[in-house]
């Protein structure tokens, strides 16, 4: 009898630390897009973006639900028009952005996970890390980590990082958020019209490129190392601010020196487009005396970071721009709905 209650004991024992042992076991390790390894929880159920390309992705990968925080900035990064496509934003708690952090605030949350972008400062990450949480960097960069913490990474095969380094990011958020399958829908998306706009612009030499300039607030553009590049060179654009590196202020002389033949402007920013087209300082530049400053669509996101909407749409909206005889038969609008109705589960709309 007494052997018999000893080995039940025993495995009353066993038992108890199976129990205690549960939460380890319900953990997993991941690495996030600066190197680290971070332990999340098995399941995610709240998570606080603080970074807007990965809340973006988020929206469109419907996993809102388990958002309960998202960066102050949202509006000034995404456009006042997209909270139509994530109405509940206005609502959530804004507890930091892209380089900083109220933690009080964080922890009143309760995530099981925070986004951050890969430049957000070293004590910030370490503050979250401090209060007990998770945190997963999202670079959409292939770069080595002590490039991919900078807000300007040194890049040597640029379309080889940036279609590497958003493929990894997209597979990483989808991991995270339980969003596997949409993940690898959105990263097929992104390849559907490439071969298109590559072979219709094949024979065009460098030479021949449109002269273009990517506009944005304070003559801030983008140069090498960063997605915008990318998207005008597969557009069949010269960017005419190559010689800079990453996202940088230019000046006024430097533009009227590039002459662009064509300026674009992000939907996010349409007093830009009234700046330029009203300015004195910018009427000898030949975009502006033809016409040819024109404002984004919503879907062509020419970001720093490769979104995906940008490659499978906006690229191919900016080809049809700048080489309008190639792409006659393309129908933006329809290939727009069709992404959208995948993607955002409605229409497309322009802004008004």
């Amino acid at each position: 009898m007494i052997s018999r209650l000893a080995f039940v004991a025993k495995i009353a024992i066993a038992i108890s630390g199976l129990l205690l042992s549960a939460p380890a076991w319900a953990d997993r390790l991941v690495t996030d897009q600066i190197g680290r390894q971070v332990h999340i929880p098995d399941v995610v159920s709240r998570v606080v973006i603080l970074q807007h390309q990965t809340l973006n992705i988020a929206v469109q990968m419907d996993a809102m639900d388990k958002v309960v925080g998202v960066l102050d900035e949202w509006k000034k990064q995404l456009g006042a028009n997209y909270v139509r496509l994530a109405p509940q934003l206005p609502n959530l708690a804004m507890p930091g952005g892209l380089t900083k952090v109220n933690i009080e605030e964080l922890l009143k949350l309760k995530p099981d996970v925070v986004f951050v972008t890969n430049y957000a400062p070293a004590d910030m990450v370490k503050q979250i890390e401090d209060a007990g949480l998770a945190v997963v960097a999202i670079s959409l960069l292939d770069v080595p980590p002590a490039e991919a913490v900078k807000l300007n990474p040194s890049v040597k095969d640029e379309p080889a990082a940036i279609d590497a380094g958003f493929a990894t990011g997209v597979r990483l958020i989808a991991d995270v958020l339980d969003r596997k399958e949409k993940g690898e829908e959105m990263i097929a998306a992104t390849k559907k019209t490439r071969k298109l706009v590559a072979d219709r612009l094949a024979d065009i030499p460098e030479d021949k490129r449109v002269a273009t300039y990517m506009a944005n607030p304070d003559l801030s553009t983008y140069g090498r190392g960063k997605y915008t590049g990318l998207m005008m060179e597969r557009a069949g654009a010269r960017n005419v601010a190559n010689s800079i590196a990453g996202f940088k202020q230019v000046s006024m002389e430097d533009v009227l020196t590039w002459n662009p033949a064509v300026i674009f402007v992000q939907e996010r920013y349409p007093a830009v487009v009234d700046e330029i087209r009203k300015a004195d300082s910018w009427q000898t530049i030949d975009a502006v005396k033809n016409g040819k400053v024109y404002l984004m669509p919503e879907y062509a996101k020419a970001w720093g970071y490769p979104m995906p909407e940008a490659m499978a749409l906006g690229e191919l909206w900016m080809a049809k721009e700048l080489y309008p005889e190639r792409f006659k038969d393309i129908d933006m609008q329809k290939e727009a709905d069709a992404y959208y109705k995948e993607f955002y589960r409605t229409d497309y709309r322009p802004a008004q």
